[in-house]
């Protein structure tokens, strides 16, 4: 049995993914489809819309894992991290000895290679910030290349193929495949980086919040010396990691030593309005549509980006006010009878406390009525359940979802969704519990009224919450 073949042999013009339905490998397959590589792949979930993604794309995804799907012997196997080492389609390429390497290292090989990488990281914004900078280059006429881990409204997808020298990267500190336990990040080099914030997240992967920074300030030592880090000013975490960089770093944010500050900002809807200092010296005035404080700073970090890159002012206002940011971010899937029904991704406290605070001023006229499924393999467990309480101030009525998944968790690890209302009462904030969506839904319908927003925060489906609401209301 040869077990030692994660490589990317010379010569390659057959490849399959395993695990091929994820946001990120399904972006992979159709970039190496685009590129003119035979590819294939498996998954145990084969559904819409990913299934019919891939076959529009050309792509034969068999459903299921088995040996049969390695039968005619790609050159090589692109392993996913959603599968272990005893997957039965794992354990038949490595008695074949077949080639085969993760998701970052196929990506590095077949379209980072060449290129100047622009990697985004941190804990929060990854997704939109990496967004921002790839439309920012492209309005510029950069032609950027990009791979993130969201659909991009402006492209309606999640990757580009671009003919210009840089590729937009979102640095994801989870971990990369079986073989490979280390962050995803950890593979690319980067011409520039941004680094948004060091919490801790993802429990079921690090121990705790040294664990997280460990994995950041090893990230920030790699740093090629010719690179430039630019990074979060009023982050704690952020700082303490950034010690050993291994390049230039600049701070973006409100310190009146930051080399790029944000002020002025102003409420002015369907946009935010502020103002940028770059050295302490006004640099720009701009507007997005993006709301809050979190989209603000991240919009300053693609600003720092976009200025070592020399894409004027003029061109960054144009891009800021045209971007349409992500699907699931603050994205509203629909208004009846006078509610509106807004859809985001927020899972981590710090993410649901700064969104629903951003989506509050926007609409004066109702009530915040904030709808939160835990779902993630952290929020499921018990280690935020004493901080969440505190993140929904800005709401005024919050319904929580118990757990779908939480058999998952160990039983004395669970989080309690129960407990969580109990403690939102205590705090004088009306809440609600749900066992499951079918009653969130019913209650909704119910006391939902005119000017009201129904803000759904969950990682995952939630059932089709949106639609399914949007029709009963």
């Amino acid at each position: 049995m040869n077990t030692n073949r994660n490589l990317i042999p010379e010569k390659v013009a057959t490849i399959h993914l395993i695990a091929v339905c994820g946001t990120g490998m399904a972006a992979l397959a159709a970039m190496l489809k685009d590129l003119g590589y035979s590819v294939s792949g498996s998954d145990q979930n084969v559904y819409p819309p990913m299934s019919d993604f891939l076959a529009q794309k050309g792509i034969a995804v068999a459903s299921g894992f088995g040996p049969a799907n390695l039968s005619h012997r790609p050159d090589l196997v692109v392993v996913g991290n959603a599968v272990s080492r005893d997957n039965p389609e794992v354990a038949a390429m490595l008695a074949d000895g077949l080639c085969f390497c993760s998701m970052p290292q196929a990506l590095n090989h077949f379209v980072a290679a060449g290129k100047k990488p622009i990697v985004i990281t941190g804990t929060h914004g990854k997704t939109t910030t990496a967004a921002l900078v790839a439309w920012i280059l492209f309005k510029a006429g950069l032609d950027p290349s990009f791979m993130i881990g969201g659909i991009l409204k402006n492209f309606a997808s999640n990757y580009r193929l671009g003919k210009g020298a840089h590729i937009v990267i979102e640095g994801d500190e989870y971990d990369t495949a079986f073989f490979d336990k280390g962050p995803k990040f950890r593979h690319y080099r980067p011409h520039l980086a941004v680094l948004t914030s060091v919490e801790f997240d993802h429990a079921d992967i690090f121990r705790d919040l040294a664990h997280v920074k460990e994995v950041f300030r090893q990230m920030a030592a790699r740093m090629p010396e010719e690179g430039t880090l630019i990074a979060y000013d009023d982050d704690p975490n952020a700082r303490e990691v950034l010690a050993q960089a291994g390049s230039a770093v600049e701070f973006y944010g409100r310190r009146p030593d930051s080399l790029w500050r944000l002020q002025a900002e102003r409420i002015e809807p369907p946009l935010t309005a502020f103002d940028v200092l770059k050295g302490g010296v006004g640099f720009a005035s701009l507007r997005t549509p993006m709301v809050g404080r979190h989209n603000l700073l991240n919009a300053l970090a693609t600003i720092a980006v976009a200025d070592h890159l020399k894409i004027p002012p003029a061109v960054l206002g144009e891009a800021l006010e045209s971007f349409q940011s992500v699907r699931r971010r603050q994205e509203i899937r629909g208004q009846k009878n006078g509610v509106t029904v807004m859809d985001d991704f927020a899972h981590h406290p710090t993410a649901v406390r700064e969104t629903i605070a951003a989506v509050r001023p926007f609409f004066p006229a109702g009530r915040l009525i904030a709808v939160f499924e835990p779902r993630t393999n952290t929020s499921m467990r018990s280690v935020f359940q004493d901080v969440y309480p505190m993140c929904f101030e800005a709401a005024d009525l919050v319904c929580i979802r118990r757990p779908p998944l939480l058999k998952k968790i160990p039983e004395g690890q669970r989080f309690s969704s129960e407990k969580l209302v109990e403690d939102l009462n205590r705090r004088g904030k009306a809440a609600h519990f749900f066992p499951e969506t079918d009653a969130v839904i019913d209650f909704l319908a119910q006391e939902a009224r005119d000017g009201d927003v129904v803000l759904v925060m969950s990682n995952g489906g939630f059932d089709n919450i949106h639609e399914r609401l949007l029709k009963k209301l």
